[in-house]
């Protein structure tokens, strides 16, 4: 078996200002750090042999956070990266309301079909997040793998893992700031998903 923790990145200077990132890079917030530092103590008995990161840098800050007690190498990974959202990158919330009203919608109520102007799919990104999972399961079989990931990144890949088509992304809950998902994968090629979005360790600091 095949063990995956699928963790979100601690909370940014764009989530805390209402801003949509994508694959904008930016660093965490102050409540960030103060979360990944509560993420590093709750990773520290988890048996990880493997650390593998988005490259952007929210991430790369959340994983070295989680490998604190481990000190594995880090492996960067672009297909775990944040989708890509063209225009609609750092425009705040109420600016994609009144530009964006259809593309809004489909967000909302039909994310699968989601495209904003300039950016990748809804498609893509879950295309690209089975196919890193899967990848990674095959390379590191038998393994614990600590996989660190972006909001969107992590619903899609919980979505597969739940063995929905992409048809099924509203089903599955958006995940908070470093929280843990344990997704395991049989001898078969069989996704489990054991937990998700366990978030116990930053409940106290984190926006719900």
């Amino acid at each position: 078996m095949t063990t995956l923790y699928i963790i979100r990145h601690g909370e940014t200077t764009g989530n805390d200002a209402g801003r949509f990132q994508g694959s904008t890079d930016c660093g965490l917030s102050e409540r960030g750090y103060a979360q990944v530092e509560r993420l590093g103590e709750r990773c520290r008995d988890l048996p990880f042999e493997v650390l593998i990161s988005s490259p952007l840098v929210r991430a790369r800050e959340t994983a070295s956070a989680a490998n604190r007690h481990h000190g594995l190498p880090m492996r960067i990974d672009a297909d775990l990266a944040e989708m890509h959202c063209g225009d609609w990158e750092e425009k705040s919330w109420d600016e994609l309301r009144a530009e964006y009203p259809d593309e809004m919608e489909l967000w909302r109520e039909k994310p699968w079909l989601f495209r904003s102007p300039g950016g990748e799919s809804m498609q893509q990104v879950y295309d690209r997040v089975s196919r890193a999972l899967q990848r990674i399961c095959h390379e590191h079989r038998g393994q614990t793998v600590a996989i660190v990931s972006h909001g969107c990144a992590i619903r899609n890949a919980l979505c597969f893992c739940h063995g929905k088509g992409i048809e099924g992304l509203n089903d599955i809950p958006w995940v908070r700031n470093t929280s843990i998902s344990r997704v395991d994968q049989d001898d078969d090629g069989r996704f489990t998903v054991v937990f998700e979005n366990d978030f116990e360790h930053v409940k106290d600091i984190v926006k719900l």
